[in-house]
């Protein structure tokens, strides 16, 4: 599985942006996508995930109402994924990143097998 994201950029608290992720090769073993972010200092948290079978979605706690993920299975052995982030906030600015694990549905980074170039999301205040 090759995972390509991108979508970062710039943006002032309050605003929105949104990432995505392109996932091509053999992923049909794949169960979930998933997002995850690293801020300065921090380690690597999970964003949320969607699941292939039914395309349902969990996220972390704290980021529930603001980010979601959506999907698009395409016919052309690539499929997309995409993270909304409304209502950005200073404390959201971090690299992020999109990975893809076999046979889970998880929040659980070491669990995810295949993981994307970072794209960096800046929030100025």
């Amino acid at each position: 599985v090759q995972l390509q994201a991108s979508g970062g950029g710039l943006v002032q608290a309050g605003g929105s942006l949104r990432l995505s992720c392109v996932a091509s090769g053999r992923y049909y073993k794949v169960v979930n996508m998933g997002w995850f972010r690293q801020a300065p200092g921090k380690e690597r948290e999970f964003v949320g995930a969607i699941r292939w079978s039914d395309g349902s979605t969990k996220y972390t706690d704290s980021l529930k109402g603001r980010f979601t993920i959506e999907r698009l299975v395409g016919d052309d052995a690539k499929t997309t994924i995409w993270l909304q982030m409304n209502s950005l906030q200073p404390e959201d600015m971090a690299v992020y990143y999109c990975a893809a694990a076999p046979n889970t549905f998880t929040s659980n980074r070491f669990e995810y097998r295949y993981w994307g170039q970072e794209t960096l999301v800046t929030v100025s205040s």
